[in-house]
């Protein structure tokens, strides 16, 4: 039905230089990069236990179903911005389909800087084994109840966007090896803690489940709603190479791969990790008798409990902090090189102002966009992580997947997949899938304690949203009737 274009702007367009390998390699670095090295402690007091595992599993279920869902748009609309583009198309060009498009674009001008700089803040927590007093607080204040910190965490934060910057100022084919190698390290950082556990594996730590673990009562729903929260963070990035749709070679093929593929490979690698760490490091440390600096880098601690006392234990210390740091720093190249084709793509089709279209003459890519988020990032680098990562993820679930999943269960789609037919992929027992995923994200959002106080925050940013659309279009009527 659909046929993707060149994207023209100012003599230049994107060019389809991603590889099915690279898309795959960007998904799984964008997946992986400092999330579970720095939220496992936070899944396992969430859930109380080692019974955290459950949050995992369910959490790559959640992502199995609504990876099902991009893939299936991703091959029907194989363009440059991912869900601006579906939510356009879906909900119709015009009138609402514009409207909530707005809206997704609007909110990523706050949801996408908190994530990437997630990565670079837990890129510094992991730093800070080396500068142990880089956590230090220089000077902080609260602005409507969010601390803001300032500190040697902070500047080491803000080097690595910088330096992703940098890196990202150039043509994509040029990154296509750089995506695979990176994508490597960041599998042989988890199994590098995946093999140490089990080569030190003690079974009465790993499946030491406290009493009534189970019992499906409040608690045990208000810590896994808690638990899928953070595990859902980090599954995040299975869709990345969707919002580079019009920049991946053969999109019917790569797209569902590089999505499936890296929930499958993620999935398993999350799972072992889990196990492997707490089979050597008691989760009652985990919860509460380590240090604040120790949590920060709980891989390291992992480490040295493995490998006990000596310059060996301090070694594999060092080595599993640097494939950490360079696993941190992969997601932030991931995450800004993907986030940046969505004011591209709404700036595109006159939903953002037209400077977001610019594709820089030589190098084919959308600068503008790229460097204005890489400039709101700097800024939420200010911020705690785990703010960062609990705002994020209701924003991104309001904003993104619940209104997405909608759409597909709409008459247009419906249509859209009869006429297609083979041309695109099929999610198998559709709307199943799509069902059971909505149902996943609604239950994270209801069965959190903060629940209103959040949908505040979501509510703030959408009248916010709302305003700036009227005005926009508002004055698009005005300069017609003149």
């Amino acid at each position: 039905m659909l046929q993707a274009s060149p994207v023209e702007a100012g003599g230049a367009e994107l060019e389809r230089g991603l590889s099915a390998r690279a898309a795959l390699g960007l998904n799984i670095i964008d997946m992986v990069g400092v999330g579970p090295f720095v939220t496992l402690p936070l899944i396992v007091i969430a859930m109380g236990g080692p019974q955290a595992m459950l949050g995992w599993l369910l959490g790559a279920l959640l992502s199995l179903c609504d990876g099902l869902v991009w893939s299936e748009l991703g091959t029907t609309y194989p363009e440059a911005g991912g869900s601006y583009v579906y939510l356009r198309k879906l909900y119709g060009e015009k009138g609402l389909g514009q409207a909530v498009s707005f809206l997704y674009a609007w909110q990523l001008l706050f949801s996408a800087p908190l994530s990437i700089a997630s990565g670079c803040l837990g890129f510094s927590q992991y730093m800070s084994y080396f500068f142990p007093r880089s956590g230090e607080r220089l000077w902080s204040f609260t602005v409507l109840h969010v601390p803001v910190v300032f500190s040697g965490q902070t500047l080491m934060a803000m080097a690595l966007c910088c330096t992703a910057l940098v890196i990202l100022y150039r043509k994509i084919r040029s990154l296509d090896r750089l995506m695979r190698w990176l994508g490597g390290a960041v599998v042989l950082a988890l199994l590098a803690i995946i093999v140490t556990g089990l080569t030190h594996f003690h079974a009465k730590l790993a499946f030491d489940f406290p009493a009534g673990s189970f019992h499906l009562g409040p608690a045990f729903f208000a810590g896994l709603g808690a638990g899928m929260l953070i595990s859902a963070y980090d599954y995040w990035g299975y869709y990345n190479v969707c919002f580079l749709g019009a920049e991946v070679r053969d999109p019917r093929r790569t797209i569902p791969l590089a999505v499936l593929g890296s929930i499958a490979i993620v999935g398993t690698l999350y799972l072992l990790m889990n196990i492997s760490v707490l089979g050597v490091l008691p989760w009652h440390d985990l919860t509460g008798n380590l240090n604040g600096d120790a949590r920060m880098f709980t891989m390291a601690v992992f480490m040295q409990r493995a490998y006990g006392a000596g310059a060996g234990a301090h070694g594999a210390a060092v080595a599993i902090v640097v494939l950490i740091a360079l696993a941190a720093s992969a997601s932030v190249l991931a995450l800004l090189l993907g986030y940046s084709r969505i004011p591209y793509a709404a700036a595109k089709s006159g939903n953002f102002p037209a400077v977001f279209a610019k594709v820089h003459p030589k190098h084919h890519i959308p600068h503008v966009s790229l460097l204005t988020l890489g400039g709101m990032t700097l800024f939420c680098c200010l911020f705690r992580l785990q703010e960062v990562i609990t705002t994020l993820v209701v924003i991104r679930i309001l904003f993104q997947f619940l209104a997405q999943g909608i759409a597909v269960l709409l008459p247009r789609h419906r249509r859209a997949r009869r006429e297609r037919g083979a041309k695109s992929f099929r999610m198998p027992l559709y709307p199943l899938p799509v069902v059971l995923a909505l149902c996943g994200f609604l239950f994270i959002l209801v069965s959190r304690p903060n629940f209103l106080r959040e949908m505040r925050t979501a509510g703030v940013i959408l009248a916010a949203g709302a305003l700036v659309y009227g005005v926009r279009m508002w004055r698009g009527v005005a300069e017609a009737r003149g």
